[in-house]
């Protein structure tokens, strides 16, 4: 699975669609920060904790398309059920909403 994934990071980086990308820790639980009046208030087992699912890592990728995206996402190994999402990332202006 680990070499799969290498040999598809490779490609997309000579392919120039590679923008980014890494596997997030697992030692340590994700910390949910709240800001209220202006204070961050930081909450140390956030809401990712009692959830089924997990983001477990991502790629970040730039595509002339979604089908290219979704081609892209299909080869990206997975075990048994687990799920790629694929969302599109806001511009800076942030008019996309």
């Amino acid at each position: 699975m680990e070499r799969d994934h290498t040999l598809l990071h490779h490609e997309l980086v000579q392919s120039g669609e590679w923008v980014g990308g890494n596997v997030l820790a697992t030692r340590r639980a994700p910390v949910c920060v709240r800001v209220r009046r202006r204070r961050p208030r930081r909450t140390a087992d956030g809401p990712f904790v009692e959830v089924k699912e997990h983001l477990a890592g991502y790629d970040l990728v730039d595509c002339d398309n979604l089908e290219r995206a979704l081609e892209i996402a299909a080869r990206i190994p997975r075990r048994g059920s687990l799920r790629v999402e694929v969302r599109p990332i806001m511009e800076v202006g942030g008019m996309e909403m």
